[in-house]
């Protein structure tokens, strides 16, 4: 099969397509033929190594070489074991904390983060779905504890984690206010914000304005410039890992009333990323959680869609199709 191969950290060189053996299922496991996965700003981290921290969970001196985890696709052979699934099925998912998204196969075991993708998405959107939608709905329920009549404003409101969280929010019932470039306003109206605020001309931070629950979706405000944009109570989230971070973690826990709160979302158990997933299937059957993808790009373009990616300007997801 091919697939995306890295061997070493670092700029887009390091990015390859390879002819590399076809994985075979174990009796407790299924194979998927990927027909869309997803490059976002983690894969760029793990492809740069870089916070270093990454590197403890993607290999100290070399990335895991195929890269990825975000998937949709069709299950092709399932083990002797699998009762869960049969071939045919479409399913979407995640293979996170592992990798190996970025090809035409990946195997995962039955019990994994998979679940039958909602019939009214084609597999774009199903992957799309993932990628925000995973990250967010672990934070908004399992972190952020947001309810409805609470306020939330959401940093990086037009990207893939950001356009999740406007919806997911809304159906919540909480107050949303969106934040992100002029570009893209009328988009994330469109999802459900009340308020949207272009960041070019407006620092959220000096509005007055406060909020229950502040989630920055892009890592690019700290807990100490939004600190005094929180209520009483309030709860900052951040999808980025620091030192900073991790010590006003610790802070926030035993002084004081506004918490600091970061989480890896792909290091959760599998049967709370299978619930997450039927719960994002439900919302997207309920007309409540539409994916929202900016390009798709092929196997062989995947340079290009780390380039995109990179510059930083990405509305919803940049979705790769292995076929």
């Amino acid at each position: 099969m091919r697939a995306v191969v890295a061997t070493k950290y670092g700029s887009l060189d390091v990015l390859h397509v390879a002819d590399v053996a076809k994985p075979v299922p174990d009796d407790d496991e299924v194979l998927i033929r990927v027909r869309a996965t997803i490059v976002g700003p983690p894969d760029s981290a793990a492809r740069e190594g870089s916070p270093f921290l990454i590197r403890f969970f993607n290999g100290l001196r070399r990335p895991n070489s195929i890269p990825g985890d975000v998937f949709a696709g069709e299950i092709e052979a399932v083990g002797q074991n699998v009762t869960r699934f049969v071939s045919g099925d479409d399913v979407f998912g995640t293979a996170a904390p592992e990798t190996g998204s970025h090809a035409e196969y990946l195997c995962l075991p039955e019990d994994g983060a998979i679940a039958v993708m909602p019939s009214s998405l084609n597999y774009s959107e199903g992957a799309a779905v993932c990628d925000g939608g995973l990250t967010a709905i672990e934070f908004l329920n399992a972190h952020g504890h947001l309810k409805a009549g609470e306020s939330i404003l959401v940093n990086g409101a037009s990207g893939s984690v950001g356009t999740a969280a406007v919806q997911i929010a809304k159906e919540l019932g909480a107050t949303v206010t969106g934040v992100c470039s002029a570009a893209n306003v009328e988009l994330v109206r469109s999802l459900g914000a009340e308020t949207v605020i272009d960041y070019t001309s407006t620092d959220f931070t000096s509005t007055g304005a406060t909020y229950d629950v502040i989630f920055d979706a892009v890592g690019k405000r700290s807990y100490t410039e939004c600190k005094g944009s929180l209520d009483a109570g309030g709860r900052y989230l951040t999808t980025v890992l620091s030192v900073g971070i991790l010590l006003q973690m610790v802070w926030t826990r035993l002084f004081g009333t506004k918490r600091a709160i970061f989480a890896a979302t792909g290091l959760a158990s599998k049967s709370t990323k299978r619930e997450n997933l039927g719960a994002l299937r439900d919302l997207v059957e309920a007309g409540s959680l539409r994916p929202v993808i900016d390009r798709e790009y092929s196997l062989d373009d995947i340079r290009e869609a780390h380039r995109y990616v990179d510059a930083g300007h990405k509305a919803g997801s940049v979705v790769v199709t292995p076929a």
